[in-house]
C-alpha cells in the first residue's frame, strides 16, 4: 500500500511538472488578460462539472476572498453553485444550457470565461464557449487528455497531457491556484 501511495504523488507530480514546463508562457498570457479584465473592471466567470465544478468554486473564492494576500477582493462568479437556476434550465430547457443561459444574462463583453472539462467533451461546456465567444467574451478551457471537442474552441487552452481524471483535477486546481497568485502579484506585487 505505501508503494501505491507514494506512486501516486510522484505520478502526480510529474504531470503537474510537465505541464508547467510545457504552457509557462500561456499562463503568463492568460494571467495578463485576468489582470487586465479586472483592471478594467471586468469579472471572472467559471464553471464545471463534478470535481471541476468544486474547483471553479474554488478558484472563485480565491479571487473574491483573497488568496495568499491581504487584497481587495476581485470580481469571480462560479456558475456551478447556485441550485434554483441550474434545476430551472436543466428542467425547463436542458442541461446543456446551464452555463450558457447564465453567461448571456451575466457575462459582458471583456469578461473572461473559464470553462473546466477534464474530458473536453462537456456539452454544456461547449456551448458556454460559442455563447461567450459570441458576446466577445475571453474565453479559457481547462481540460486533459487529447483535449476533446473542446480543444482549439477557446482562446486558451489548457490540456493536461493524460486520460488519468485525478491527475487532470490535481493539475488544474494547481493551475488555478498558480492563476490566482500571478494575478494578485501582477495587481498588487509581490508579497514575499
Amino acid at each position: 500500500m505505501k508503494e501505491t501511495i507514494v506512486r501516486i504523488f510522484e505520478e502526480s507530480a510529474e504531470v503537474k511538472v510537465r505541464f508547467a514546463r510545457e504552457n509557462a508562457d500561456k499562463i503568463v498570457e492568460v494571467v495578463q488578460l485576468i489582470a487586465q479584465a479586472f483592471r478594467e473592471g471586468r469579472k471572472v466567470l467559471i464553471f464545471g462539472n463534478g470535481g471541476s465544478a468544486t474547483d471553479a468554486s474554488h478558484i472563485a473564492a480565491e479571487f473574491v476572498n483573497r488568496f495568499l494576500m491581504e487584497r481587495p477582493p476581485l470580481p469571480a462568479i462560479a456558475l456551478n453553485t447556485d441550485v434554483a437556476i441550474l434545476t430551472s434550465i436543466s428542467n425547463d430547457y436542458d442541461f446543456t444550457q446551464v452555463f450558457s443561459k447564465q453567461l448571456a444574462a451575466l457575462g459582458h463583453e471583456g469578461d473572461v470565461v473559464i470553462g473546466i472539462s477534464t474530458s473536453g467533451n462537456s456539452a454544456n461546456v461547449m456551448k458556454a464557449v460559442e455563447v461567450a465567444k459570441k458576446n466577445r467574451m475571453k474565453t479559457v478551457i481547462l481540460t486533459g487528455g487529447s483535449g476533446g471537442k473542446l480543444a482549439g474552441m477557446a482562446d486558451y487552452t489548457f490540456t493536461v497531457p493524460t486520460k488519468h481524471t485525478p491527475r487532470i483535477q490535481e493539475t488544474h486546481i494547481t493551475l488555478g491556484h498558480t492563476i490566482c497568485q500571478m494575478v494578485d502579484e501582477e495587481l498588487f506585487g509581490n508579497s514575499h
